[in-house]
């Protein structure tokens, strides 16, 4: 009697061989499943993130630009003089920096048409790079749009050059995702 007592105790005792691998492979199942469901939302998350970075960066590249005068003849300071009008100089029909230019010297709208940051060289007015952006890049357009009919900058500029520029600020990712953001400065 007490040799198949102390065999009983043996048999319920643990699990089997194929009871472990089972169970290890219901875990890994259930994991990848799991694993999947949450990844692309993890994504999703992140590029929310970007999206929120590119806005702001793209934001305060606009309100930079605004508050440049209108054109290379216009009256720095906004108002008195514009360019176009009857006694003042015509407007620049040049767009982009002029010769020996740069961001920290810009002192018009149009300086920053063709101002391109690639990944990871964004950099403030000073020529600081902001690591607060690091992979991300950024494209600036601007172009004459008199009649108000953008947002495009794609080389064809209206004749008329004294009334409106179109700007367009293009910010990429670091995800590869895309987004313009565009204002008007009109010549006041």
């Amino acid at each position: 009697m007490q040799v198949s007592h102390y065999c009983s105790r043996l048999q319920h005792k643990g699990f089997t061989l194929i009871e472990t691998i089972v169970g290890i492979v219901v875990l890994a199942i259930s994991f990848s499943v799991l694993t999947s469901l949450i990844f692309p939302i993890a994504q999703q998350s992140a590029e929310q993130l970007h999206q929120v970075k590119a806005a702001e960066l793209a934001q305060s590249m606009l309100n930079e630009i605004q508050n440049k005068a209108f054109d290379q003849h216009s009256d720095m300071a906004g108002g008195r003089l514009r360019c176009g009008e009857t006694g003042a100089p015509a407007c620049s029909t040049v767009m982009g920096a002029e010769t020996g230019e740069s961001r920290a010297t810009f002192n018009d709208v149009d300086d920053y048409n063709g101002l391109d940051y690639s990944a990871g060289e964004i950099k403030n007015s000073q020529g600081l790079p902001l690591d607060l952006y690091i992979g991300y890049a950024m494209l600036i357009r601007v172009c004459n749009d008199a009649d108000y009919s953008g947002p495009s900058c794609d080389g064809a500029s209206d004749a008329n050059i004294s009334t409106a520029k179109l700007i367009v600020v293009t910010i990429t990712t670091p995800t590869d995702f895309s987004m313009s953001f565009s204002t008007y400065r009109a010549n006041f």
